[in-house]
This record gives structure tokens, sequence and C-alpha cells, in this order.
């Protein structure tokens, strides 16, 4: 091959490596940005004060719950106890379990949300049980954060019924239990909570996944990768040949 053809051959392989590599970069770095941004926002949210059912309804009625996630609430009702479902495959620090949702009723029965109580282990000598929770009528006070439904995690057919379920759907929750549920869920806070036979419910909800400083790290070596390959072009291709000829 003649040198002329291999030189640009070589730089326009260099040209694409270097701009794939300082565009996962820029991406990356974009993304801690973004991260930081949201964790403001969270923090901004957390130090409100606590939203009430009628901030929350009209919310929903305005098409904005989504800008108010994060946001404290405090909320009175009465639990929907035959309504509980223990959402499988959550696992929490390497131990599989459930995450216990149970829908809260608000008083007048104009408004629900589902509350994301907590999680339990599973049993692993059965699979099928699940820890019984306390059972009560009267009307009690949730403290929680506002969040988005329940994560979906991938399954195979429709949506279980039963108390064990992979994942739940707000909107056919909502026709099943015949319940005037608010597409949002509640990520309750406080310890304490426990089930008939003592297992606690563990209220670990992740804030942001990744932090901003590892997607900074991430950029950093995309960066540090283009900056080895124009390195690398410049003393192959441009410094060695002259060095060569002279």
């Amino acid at each position: 091959m003649q040198r002329g053809v291999r030189f640009w051959i070589v730089t326009v392989a260099a040209l694409a490596a270097l701009a794939t590599t300082t565009a996962l970069g820029l991406w990356q770095w974009g993304r801690a940005e973004t991260k930081r941004a949201l964790l403001a926002q969270q923090q901004a949210q957390r130090d409100a004060p606590p939203l009430d059912w009628d901030e929350v309804r009209g919310a929903a009625a305005q098409g904005r719950l989504d800008a108010l996630h994060g946001r404290a609430v405090r909320l009175h009702g009465r639990w929907v106890h035959e309504a509980t479902v223990y959402l499988d495959n959550r696992p929490l620090h390497g131990q599989g379990g459930f995450v216990v949702v149970t829908p809260l009723l608000a008083p007048g029965g104009m408004a629900a949300l589902l509350v994301q109580r907590g999680w339990v282990p599973r049993d692993p000598r059965d699979r099928t049980r699940v820890p019984e929770l306390e059972a009560t009528d009267a009307e009690v006070e949730v403290e929680g954060r506002l969040a988005p439904p329940p994560s979906r995690l991938f399954q195979f057919g429709p949506d279980a019924s039963g108390p064990i379920r992979q994942n739940i759907d707000v909107a056919a929750a909502a026709a099943e239990w015949r319940l005037p549920l608010l597409p949002a869920s509640v990520q309750q806070l406080g310890q304490g909570a426990r089930a008939r036979d003592g297992t606690p419910l563990v209220r670990e909800w992740s804030v942001v996944a990744v932090p901003p400083e590892k997607h900074l790290a991430y950029a950093a070596q995309w960066f540090a990768l283009a900056g080895l390959i124009a390195g690398l072009y410049v003393w192959f291709q441009l410094i060695l040949p002259r060095r060569r000829r002279r």
C-alpha cells in the first residue's frame, strides 16, 4: 500500500476515533451536570413544606405531579389492606426480597395513593410466604416523599394478580380495586414499622443511582483516551516520519 493512501486511511480512522471518544466524554460530562441539577432539585423539594391531600390532588388535576417528585408529604387516611401487594425481585444489599405497597385512601374517599411502605426479605424456604402486616381500620398519618409509581421490571406476559406481583400498573390497579388512584406513589419514611412476625420494614430509598462524580470519572477516561489517540497520531504520522527523513 502506498504511503499516501495509508496516511489518509490512518488519518480518517484517527479522526473518527477522536470524534467518538470526545463525544462520549462530553456526553458523560453532560450527564454529570444533569445529575447535579437533579440532586439540587431533590434537595429543594425535601426542604419545602410537606404537601397535604388538597395540594397533591390539585397538582394531579393540573398534570404537574411529576414536578413534585421528591417533595415531602404528610397525609392522613386509611390503609386499604386488602389491596396490599408485594413486589417481587427487589433485592437490597444483595438479598432477595419484596417492596410492600399498600394504597392509602384519603378521608372522604376522593383520592388514593400507592404507598411504598418498605422492603422485607424473602423467606428462602418458602418463596410464596410473605410477612403479614399489622391491620388497622383507624386513620393513620403517613410521612414520606412523593415519587413516581414503583419501577417496572421486565416480565413475560400480563401483570399477575394476587399479593405477589412483578409489577403494578396504577391504571389497572385503580380499576381492579375500584380506587381513585393518583398517578404517583409515596415512599414512606421513618423507622419502627414491623410486620406481625417482627420482620422490620426497611426504608432505604435510593435518590440518584449514579452520582455525578462517577460520570465525571467516565468523562475523564474518555477525554484521556482521546488525548492518547491524538498523541499517538501526531507521533507516528507527523514527528516520526520527519525524523526518519532527516
